[in-house]
């Protein structure tokens, strides 16, 4: 198969039996939901459509403790980190994770039902491709071939009344960014030059699409964003998502508003939620 572009389809907040509060949350902070699916393999969701990723809250309904399957830490926080397939299908993507060393099990498939506007209902289909999970740590990695975009990037999903339109950033704090990193680096080697980057504010970065995954120290995370996410037995955790909004005095004026806290940095043209406030993820909105 040809080379596999880095490009991040969405990311995954496990808010495991918290789904209920982590709506309110997230709508509490300006992010447009898509109704609440569920899966047919168990969990539940609620997603932030933006124009190239998204945002997936995603839990299980009551008695259904345990349907996110292995490798979903127990408390909430900022656990999947997902791919897409580009022109590959889930296949093409096993074969070539056996390649490199990194295949899980077989591709899966699984759908949701989709409610649309007008009342009818569809079937959003999915195929997934999970990394070897003993090479994640604190959550999982994986690719999802979107068989049905069409019932997931809707126009009128993607309009936020906070002003994000994009995911821009995953933040991963670790005892060693470049072991870490160079995970990803295997992974994607054919497809990029020089994938490991220097980081912009410390450590390592790989761009991925619109989203940037920087690779941290957990001491550069604190100083960055607070108190944040930590892994189990030290290992690496993802920490934080960074957002792209069309205007900073929008955002910060519709946290305002809605009585939100946060940190403003008006020369950078960002704005911090902490962890705290955000099912244990600290968000970052810059304008760009």
């Amino acid at each position: 198969m040809s080379a596999i572009a880095p490009i991040v389809d969405h990311v995954v907040i496990n808010v495991v039996g918290g789904l209920d509060d982590a709506e309110a949350t997230y709508t509490a902070l300006g992010f447009q939901l898509t109704p609440r699916g569920h899966h047919s393999l168990g969990t539940s969701n609620h997603l932030a459509i933006f124009h190239e990723n998204y945002l997936e809250l995603l839990g299980h309904k009551t008695g259904h403790a345990g349907k996110q399957g292995a490798g979903w830490p127990d408390r909430p926080g900022l656990s999947g980190l997902v791919w897409k397939t580009g022109g590959a299908d889930a296949d093409d993507i096993y074969r070539h994770l056996q390649q490199v060393g990194l295949a899980g099990d077989p591709p899966e498939s699984f759908f949701r039902p989709v409610t649309l506007p007008d009342g009818s209902q569809q079937e959003a289909r999915f195929r997934t491709v999970r990394l070897a999970p003993e090479q994640i740590n604190n959550g999982r990695s994986f690719f999802c071939q979107q068989l049905t975009p069409e019932l997931v990037w809707r126009a009128p999903w993607q309009i936020h009344p906070n002003g994000v339109t994009d995911i821009i950033g995953v933040v991963i704090a670790t005892p060693n960014p470049s072991a870490t990193a160079s995970l990803y680096g295997k992974l994607f080697a054919d497809a990029v030059n020089d994938l490991i980057q220097p980081g912009k504010q410390g450590g390592l970065r790989i761009q991925a699409g619109k989203t940037a995954l920087s690779f941290i120290t957990p001491e550069q995370a604190r100083e960055q964003f607070g108190p944040v996410a930590q892994g189990e037995e030290d290992s690496e955790r993802m920490v934080a998502l960074e957002f792209a909004v069309s205007f900073f005095d929008q955002t910060r004026d519709f946290f305002q508003r809605a009585g939100i806290d946060f940190q403003a940095e008006r020369l950078a043209q960002r704005l911090l939620i902490a962890a705290g406030a955000a099912f244990n993820v600290a968000l970052t909105f810059t304008a760009l």
